[in-house]
């Protein structure tokens, strides 16, 4: 009788203790655990100090990286033959035509931030998403393409998130590979709207994993990012177009 006694409290305590485990985990830790392996599967942490270049859509980008303190650049010609180089540090911004340095107002420094900003942080994902501003929610699982996934929404607080700290996202992570294969996200320019990104041509450069991708909007400008997964199923996005990334290369810091 003791020994079933024992064995009795013994398979209540374990039940006891993987319930405690499993409530324990809130959508913004299983969320961190989800973009944590993904930022490994894609091998984030060999781009704390590099320096990443590549071509895209006539421009060549350049983005040095020393953990928390960065440079980033955009080099190309205009419409008249000047040469337009862009700066974006943690200094701030600078444009310079023909090596000569620019003044710019405030709006157009803002703006040709964000531009400079916007490319390289869509190359680079997943790498910015253990930054202090990023606020992480588990949605729960999905299927594309017959594929299982997990879906992971991104905001970011108003102290460090930046300009653009009431854009929203939303990302589909693999629930095997750890991959970041899909992404959505809204945007409030002329006049907002959202759109969204099938990752394509992946390949490993400097042991990250970067990717190209196919971009799709919806009709609907107030279209609820989190549901385009099904949107995307039923066929119902328009192709607008591809996001692709050329002459990728990566360095460290030590090369320079």
């Amino acid at each position: 009788m003791k020994n079933h006694t024992y064995t009795f409290a013994w398979l209540l305590g374990l039940l006891l203790l993987v319930t405690a485990c499993t409530e324990s985990k809130t959508p913004d830790s299983e969320a961190q655990e989800i973009v944590d392996a993904a930022l490994a599967a894609h091998g984030a942490d060999n781009l704390d100090r590099s320096v990443v270049s590549f071509r895209f859509r006539e421009m060549q980008y350049r983005a040095l990286r020393d953990n928390g303190a960065f440079v980033y650049s955009r080099t190309f010609t205009d419409s008249t033959g000047r040469r337009v180089h862009d700066v974006l540090s943690n200094s701030g911004f600078k444009r310079t035509l023909n090596d000569a340095e620019e003044q710019l107002a405030e709006e157009e420094q803002q703006k040709y931030s964000a531009s400079v900003n916007g490319v390289i942080y869509f190359a680079l994902l997943p790498y910015f998403l253990n930054d202090a501003a990023v606020q992480k929610t588990y949605l729960g699982e999905a299927t594309v393409k017959g594929e299982p996934y997990h879906k992971v929404k991104v905001t970011f607080a108003q102290e460090g998130g930046g300009d653009d700290f009431k854009d929203e996202y939303v990302y589909w992570f693999h629930k095997d590979r750890h991959t970041m294969d899909y992404l959505a996200y809204n945007f409030e320019e002329n006049g907002g709207g959202s759109r969204f990104r099938e990752a394509i041509n992946p390949r490993t450069v400097g042991n990250f994993r970067f990717q190209d991708y196919n971009n799709y909007k919806i009709s609907d400008k107030d279209f609820p990012i989190d549901n385009y997964d099904r949107a995307f199923e039923a066929g119902k996005l328009e192709k607008v177009s591809e996001i692709n990334l050329e002459e990728v290369q990566v360095g460290t810091l030590e090369e320079e």
